[in-house]
């Protein structure tokens, strides 16, 4: 298996950073040298750039507006961005939706929703968990009754439905035959949520942000066309959309931009006459932390040998999404360590403490959802034993 890049391949590497260095507005540059959360319209407006360049969903077929891209330049487009530490797009219409509809949609709901999805003209959110159903998402409770006059009525609530007050769309999983096994009585269900009886309340999380949203369904008609995939046949679609999901989560740019924080915010803290960079007890955790980040990376670099060779996503993806979301944490975590009392000032005004440090108390509080998101990483071990390990 050949994990080293072709000529080409590091030519559009080079590509890649040539635009980034010029095409980020400087607003937009400023928050990203400081590793910055950016609001829902910064986000757009990246979205809107990249759309213009051709890469805003670079893993997309070029006959459903994609860039043709092979899967190794996908693999580099993607992670040179998050290096880059610009606004990440939301995946849930370009990286999850999106794909889906490319694989099970009908041409109506591709040519409906897939240029709209890549302009960036609508939103879209995720309608999997609900308040008795997260990691157990066959205990789904929501709704969707045939109204006999070719609609379904879809009553319930989904949670943890992430910036679903600026979205347009909400993708769902829906009980629709509430007789048959738990995952067997499941649809894929697409609901214009600006429709009648649909109630979206945002909560902040503990790191301050507006991230999460509780989404009610309250009666709401949503036509039959907006079905995706057999009836009952939802089950099989949300396996494949969180396949996606799991690898997105590896997040090996985010980590390795992390990382380059964590060692900024050492060089600049001093304790004892000399900066933390150069105690080694510190420089002993960053370098088991860069260790277990580039281990990450060479499993990353299998999957993409594999995907090279045109193996879809499967089981292995799980051990992706365990890794990675937990890296992604324990970068957060010695951040916060390094940073000492100023890692209590989320709240604060902006300059309370350095530009490099003013994200971090949030980013951290964030990143507790990630081993818990895309499936837990509990579950996770669950299929890692039974698909791969053949245990059970």
């Amino acid at each position: 298996m050949d994990l080293s890049f072709s000529p080409e391949h590091l030519a559009f590497r080079e590509e890649v950073r040539s635009f980034l260095r010029t095409a980020l507005p400087p607003h937009l540059r400023d928050k990203a040298a400081v590793d910055g959360n950016f609001d829902h319209h910064e986000i757009m407006e990246w979205h809107k750039i990249l759309f213009a360049r051709g890469w805003v969903a670079p893993h997309w077929p070029a006959e459903h507006g994609g860039p043709g891209l092979d899967v190794t330049r996908r693999f580099i487009l993607t992670e040179e961005l998050e290096l880059s530490g610009a606004p990440t797009l939301s995946v849930f219409g370009l990286s999850m939706v999106g794909p889906l509809l490319i694989q099970f949609g009908t041409p109506a709901q591709q040519q409906r929703f897939l240029p709209k999805i890549s302009a960036g003209d609508e939103v879209w959110c995720q309608g999997y968990s609900e308040p008795n159903a997260g990691s157990d998402l066959a205990s789904l409770k929501t709704r969707a009754e045939d109204d006999g006059k070719g609609n379904f009525v879809v009553t319930g609530q989904k949670t943890w439905t992430t910036y679903a007050q600026y979205a347009d769309w909400i993708f769902c999983l829906v009980r629709t035959d509430p007789s048959a096994k738990k995952q067997s009585g499941i649809s894929f269900l697409l609901i214009d949520l600006k429709s009648p009886g649909v109630t979206v309340k945002p909560f902040l999380t503990t790191g301050g942000t507006p991230a999460f949203c509780e989404t009610f369904f309250d009666g709401v008609v949503v036509p039959k066309e907006n079905l995706v995939g057999p009836l009952n046949g939802g089950w099989t679609m949300a396996k494949a959309l969180l396949g996606h999901e799991r690898t997105l989560i590896a997040a090996v740019g985010l980590s390795s931009r992390a990382i380059r924080r964590i060692k900024r915010i050492a060089a600049a803290t001093q304790a004892g006459g000399e900066s933390l960079l150069d105690d080694p007890g510190f420089r002993a955790k960053i370098a088991r932390l860069e260790i277990k980040h580039r281990a990450l990376q060479m499993a990353n670099y299998r999957s993409l040998a594999g995907a090279q060779l045109g193996h879809a996503p499967g089981p292995e993806s799980s051990i992706l999404k365990i890794r990675g979301s937990e890296i992604l944490q324990q970068t957060g975590e010695l951040a916060m360590e390094l940073m000492g009392m100023n890692s209590l000032t989320w709240f604060n005004d902006e300059g309370t403490v350095p530009a490099i440090e003013q994200w971090v108390p949030s980013t951290f509080n964030y990143l507790r959802a990630t081993t818990i998101y895309g499936g837990s990483n509990e579950i996770q071990k669950n299929i890692i034993a039974k698909l791969i390990l053949g245990l059970g």
